[in-house]
């Protein structure tokens, strides 16, 4: 069996409309956030979950981690009912959302840390081995006494990602988060995670808008749309489908531009650079740098992909998300 087993998995939720002025009572509405969505997931393995607002990506990991109860079909993780076991169930789990705080916000971190230890019934010596270890993977050791009101956003986020590791949970949800952090701060979260999947094996599902949160960290890739699972497998094999454009950028040491091209290259230019947009698949790479050669001498010339955003815009576009 799977250490994470989910089978045709639904969920409805009652919506009640604003009520107009001098109207009616409130009209109510059913929306359906998840529909017959089934997957696996191993043990040790980081699984990045991608879909537009309202897609039941949130709504997927409530029910894993036990705070939601599908009104359709079965989920487990490690032989586990989420909603039914409950209590055994949060001993084993982390969750971290990224708008949502589990640290007390007036208090020193180290004390919502020590709170969390008698709250997972985790022993004196394997809590301060687990604090010290996460403390200085995080930077955090010259955080411990400060309350979390007085950090950064960038902090509070290794904070929350601290105490939510403290128990040494099989399984991280993680929900966004690195929303709203600064380059810096997201590059440092990601190193973390991939040294915490690697090095302590554990299974993490992270679900984001992110797209380089999860080209940096997730073998594979789950779509989410309309409450449905559309695609499940490697990132790779869902953006090469998408990615059919690239774009050259070449500078000339005498100031030439580039010869006529072919109708489906888009020419622009910025500078002294022109800027070549075109589809690989009708201009091969190598015919294009012939014909850019052939106009003078090249003083700097580059190739790129499109960005991953613009493929997943692509790719919610095809499928009408």
């Amino acid at each position: 069996m799977s250490y994470i087993t989910v089978t045709d998995l639904g969920k409805t939720f009652t919506v009640r409309k604003k009520r107009e002025k001098g109207g009616p009572g409130r009209e109510k509405t059913l929306v359906r956030a998840l529909s017959q969505v089934s997957f696996q997931v191993e043990k040790g393995e980081l699984v990045g979950c991608i879909g537009p607002n309202g897609a039941g990506k949130s709504t997927t990991v409530k029910i894993l981690s036990g705070i939601l109860v599908p009104d359709e079909g079965s989920a487990t993780v490690d032989g586990r009912v989420p909603w039914k076991e409950r209590r055994e169930h949060v001993r084993r789990i982390g969750v971290v959302f990224g708008q949502r705080t589990q640290l007390w916000w007036d208090v020193p971190i180290i004390d919502s840390f020590r709170l969390l230890k008698e709250i997972y019934l985790v022993p004196g010596p394997a809590f301060e081995k687990r604090l010290s270890e996460l403390t200085e993977a995080l930077e955090l050791g010259g955080l411990l006494r400060t309350p979390l009101r007085l950090m950064s956003l960038g902090q509070r986020m290794r904070a929350e990602l601290c105490g939510s590791l403290l128990h040494s949970p099989e399984l991280l949800f993680l929900d966004e988060p690195t929303i709203g952090l600064d380059a810096p701060s997201k590059l440092a979260l990601r190193d973390f995670l991939r040294r915490e999947n690697r090095e302590k094996g554990t299974t993490i599902l992270l679900t984001t808008h992110d797209m380089e949160d999860i080209a940096a960290l997730c073998p594979r890739v789950m779509v989410l749309g309309h409450g449905r699972k559309l695609y499940d497998g490697a990132l790779t094999g869902l953006l090469s489908r998408y990615d059919t454009l690239r774009i050259a950028h070449v500078r000339y040491a005498d100031g030439a531009r580039p010869p006529a091209l072919p109708p489906d290259c888009a020419l622009s230019r910025e500078g002294d650079t022109w800027q070549i947009l075109y589809h690989p698949a009708q201009t091969p790479t190598a015919g294009l740098l012939t014909l850019l050669q052939s106009a003078g001498a090249i003083q700097e010339l580059t190739l790129q992909g499109q960005n991953v955003d613009h493929l997943i815009a692509a790719m919610y576009e095809e499928m009408a998300l």
